[in-house]
């Protein structure tokens, strides 16, 4: 089975009932996750980035309230779709947890060995993003989630660029990754290309996919163009269901749809079709 992640970010527009069709539609497609963001501007930025882009302060109208947590995961139980959530301030740790059924932390953050830490030492499961990160550097945060209680990370190979240009996806290194650390990885998706998704999990065994969603186009960073619609990635995930269906059990034999023409294939005696024990009958 392969786990879709649904990555609502900035596109719930701080409004409840947005929030509840973006679980509902994601269930319906048959994705297994749907993930929020927690940040507080200024908790995500340093004094100085406000000065270079002041800008950045138009992204408190993205900010996710608190108390939409006990909502929201309500929400995701009835769909019957696990809830969570990405923690960008270290109190918003204790605020999800007992909320979120793991943590995500994003590639940003993967710097930050005192999130990490946090995260793994609630006891809940964690998966990171890696996008823009030397193989030493996801090593590193590996060792610290480790160290901290989280035996099993899962790890998500990431272009970090909004959208990512399919031919810099370089899904070869979801592998690099696997080898380096002994985790599970996946894929995190930015291209908004079926055939990329299709690719990261025939070719490189990804397990776990996540990807950004919009319910209309829009959503604060559809613009951008690295999220997608819900019937792109319906018919993604259901091309990926059929695919695995088709793989079968491996076992060499007659299907049922077959058993019909078995009888009718060449006798070995004289080369002529049915076999002889159906001709007799």
């Amino acid at each position: 089975m392969i786990e879709f992640i649904a990555e609502v970010s900035s596109n719930h527009s701080r409004d409840i009932d947005r929030c509840f069709e973006f679980i509902d539609v994601s269930a319906r497609a048959g994705c297994t996750a749907v993930k929020f963001q927690l940040f507080r501007v200024r908790e995500l930025f340093a004094p100085e980035a406000f000065i270079i882009k002041p800008h950045l302060l138009d992204r408190k109208d993205w900010e996710l309230p608190v108390d939409f947590l006990p909502k929201l995961a309500q929400r995701c139980r009835d769909r019957n779709v696990q809830f969570s959530c990405t923690p960008f301030y270290l109190e918003a740790v204790k605020e999800l947890e007992p909320y979120v059924d793991f943590y995500k932390v994003a590639s940003y953050e993967l710097l930050w060995d005192d999130l990490l830490a946090a995260c793994a030492k609630t006891g809940k499961p964690v998966i990171l993003s890696t996008g823009m990160a030397l193989i030493e550097e996801i090593q590193h945060a590996v060792d610290i989630l480790r160290q901290n209680g989280c035996a099993a990370p899962i790890l998500l190979h990431c272009t970090s660029a909004y959208p990512t240009p399919y031919f810099e996806a370089n899904l070869a290194a979801i592998e690099t990754i696997r080898q380096a650390t002994g985790c599970e990885v996946g894929w995190s998706d930015h291209t908004v290309e079926p055939v990329v998704i299709h690719r990261a999990i025939d070719r490189w065994g990804a397990k776990v996919v996540e990807f950004h969603l919009d319910l209309d186009g829009k959503g604060e960073e559809f613009s951008a163009g690295h999220c997608w619609l819900p019937e792109q990635i319906g018919a993604v995930i259901k091309n990926v269901e059929k695919g695995l269906a088709a793989d079968g059990n491996g076992v060499k034999e007659p299907v049922p749809s077959e058993l019909p023409d078995r009888l009718w294939r060449a006798d070995p005696t004289d080369g002529l079709r049915p076999l002889k024990e159906l001709r007799a009958q």
